[in-house]
């Protein structure tokens, strides 16, 4: 599995769901008594369950560190041998984890197990991320700098529904829902968002990727070349932050799966 830095949680997960949680309504939060996050990692998805429901949501990881940015209650566990008795929740949620497995139905039958009646996957389909952007490039760029990152991956991060992978766990699918969460650079630009335009004209934005493109068919030399157009690109875009006039969007589409334990 995949790990990530609380930074990098924190920084992609910032302000989803703050401007509609409609997607989230399959999951009947009003009506939960106890309910599981599996991968919590900062805790972001775990802090709005919480937020819609009276009853106990209880957060779980396998990582130590990131699992103590979440309040209680929280457990530290894999996924895949979740530390919990059979049927202990009523739903089991996961936000962007099953892209990172290897076996991802091994993950959904824990689920399966550990809950009496709902579990629900808000996975990304990465392949169809879109980026606006006021330097003249960049989307290409992100585009293909995506592409040779995919090459280099081991699991499916372009999985977004779930559909087919709930039937192979034995979960009947009740809902399906698609939400976009749109992350928009502009002015005032946030102390965030100037550090990863930083990081993008220095290159070292891209180079903590470099070990997963080069994983792919991508050459050291190819890689080089990539970096230095998104170099150019960050060098564009703080150009533009002097006026005041960068301003980017990217969207990317989250598919809400929901399924229940036969």
């Amino acid at each position: 599995m995949r790990r990530f830095t609380a930074e990098y949680l924190k920084t992609t997960r910032a302000g989803m769901w703050e401007d509609s949680r409609s997607a989230l309504a399959d999951l009947g939060l009003d009506t939960r008594r106890r309910v599981l996050d599996v991968g919590a990692g900062t805790g972001e998805l775990t802090r709005v369950l919480r937020a819609e429901t009276s009853g106990e949501v209880v957060a779980v990881d396998a990582d130590r560190e990131l699992l103590g940015h979440v309040d209680p209650p929280r457990a530290l566990g894999d996924a895949t041998r979740l530390p919990f008795r059979t049927g202990a929740f009523d739903l089991v949620v996961c936000q962007a984890l099953l892209v990172n497995l290897p076996d991802p139905v091994e993950a959904l039958e824990e689920f399966a197990r550990v809950s009496e009646d709902l579990v629900a996957v808000i996975e990304p389909d990465n392949s169809a991320v879109t980026v606006e952007s006021t330097v003249d490039g960049e989307s290409e760029l992100a585009e293909r700098a995506r592409t040779l990152y995919f090459e280099g991956v081991d699991t499916d991060v372009t999985m977004g529904e779930a559909s087919e992978l709930f039937a192979a766990a034995g979960l009947d699918v009740v809902a399906v829902e698609r939400y976009d969460h749109r992350r928009v650079t502009e002015p005032p630009y946030s102390e965030q968002a100037l550090e990863s335009i930083r990081r993008k004209a220095s290159g070292a934005g891209i180079d903590t990727d470099r070990e997963t493109i080069l994983a792919g068919d991508t050459t050291p030399e190819e890689f080089d070349a990539l970096r230095e157009q998104w170099r150019a690109i960050g060098r564009e875009a703080v150009d533009q932050l002097q006026d005041a006039t960068y301003r980017r969007t990217e969207t990317v589409p989250f598919y809400v799966t929901v399924g229940r334990v036969d």
